[in-house]
C-alpha cells in the first residue's frame, strides 16, 4: 500500500520522467530523473496520460488505457507523443517548453460498466470521480476525470464524449461498450505552489 508521502513522493519522479522525456526529444539541456531508492514500482506495468497546458490552454494529451508497458516506459513514451505527436496541435517547439506545464495521470484498471439504457448508463457516471471509455464499433473516445472540470453535467459529459469519437452528440444504440476508471494525477503546478509556500 502506498502511502500519501510516498504518493507525493511518485508524482513528483513521474513528472520530472516526463519533463526529461520531452527535453531529451527537443535535444534541450535537462537534468535526468533522480531515483533514488526504491524504484522498483517504476518497472511495473502502468497506463499513464500526460497531459500539457500552456497559459492554462491545452497543448497536447496523450495516454494509455491499459497497463502493458513499465511505468517508466508509459510516461516517458506518452509525455513525448504528447508534446510532438497529438493530432490536434502542431509539435511542440523547443523554445515553448519552459511555458509548459507538465501533468500525468496514472490510471486504475478499467471497470466495465452494465446498463440497460443511456438513463442508466448516466446515473452510474460519477463526477469528478470516473474518467470514461465509450466504444461503439471502431469508434472510441476517453475523457479523463479532470473533464469533470468543464462537462459537470453527466449528460454533458457523455454528449461530448460521443463528439470525440466522431458519433453525433444524441447517438444512442445497445452496442455502447462504457467502462470507467479512476485516476491518481500530478500537476508540476502544486509543486511549484508547495515550494512557494512551503
Amino acid at each position: 500500500m502506498v502511502n500519501s508521502l510516498e504518493k507525493n513522493e511518485h508524482g513528483r519522479v513521474l513528472l520530472h520522467i516526463a519533463r526529461a522525456a520531452i527535453a531529451d526529444a527537443l535535444r534541450v539541456p535537462c537534468a535526468p530523473a533522480r531515483l533514488d531508492g526504491n524504484m522498483a514500482w517504476l518497472s511495473r506495468p502502468g497506463a499513464t496520460f500526460v497531459t500539457l497546458t500552456q497559459r492554462g490552454e491545452l497543448r497536447g494529451c496523450i495516454g494509455s488505457l491499459q497497463a502493458c508497458d513499465p511505468l517508466i516506459d508509459d510516461v516517458s513514451n506518452n509525455a513525448i507523443s504528447a508534446a510532438l505527436h497529438d493530432p490536434r496541435f502542431m509539435p511542440l517547439a523547443a523554445d515553448e517548453l519552459n511555458a509548459v506545464s507538465v501533468e500525468v495521470s496514472l490510471l486504475s484498471e478499467l471497470q466495465a460498466l452494465s446498463f440497460r439504457s443511456e438513463a442508466d448508463a448516466l446515473a452510474q457516471l460519477r463526477p469528478d470521480i470516473d474518467g470514461i471509455v465509450f466504444e461503439c464499433g471502431p469508434y472510441r473516445s476517453t475523457f479523463l476525470p479532470q473533464v469533470w472540470e468543464s462537462l459537470s453535467q453527466p449528460e454533458q459529459f457523455l454528449a461530448k464524449l460521443k463528439s470525440k469519437a466522431r458519433l453525433p452528440e444524441d447517438f444512442w444504440t445497445d452496442d455502447i461498450k462504457l467502462s470507467r476508471y479512476t485516476v491518481s494525477k500530478w500537476r508540476e503546478t502544486d509543486y511549484t505552489r508547495e515550494v512557494a509556500h512551503g
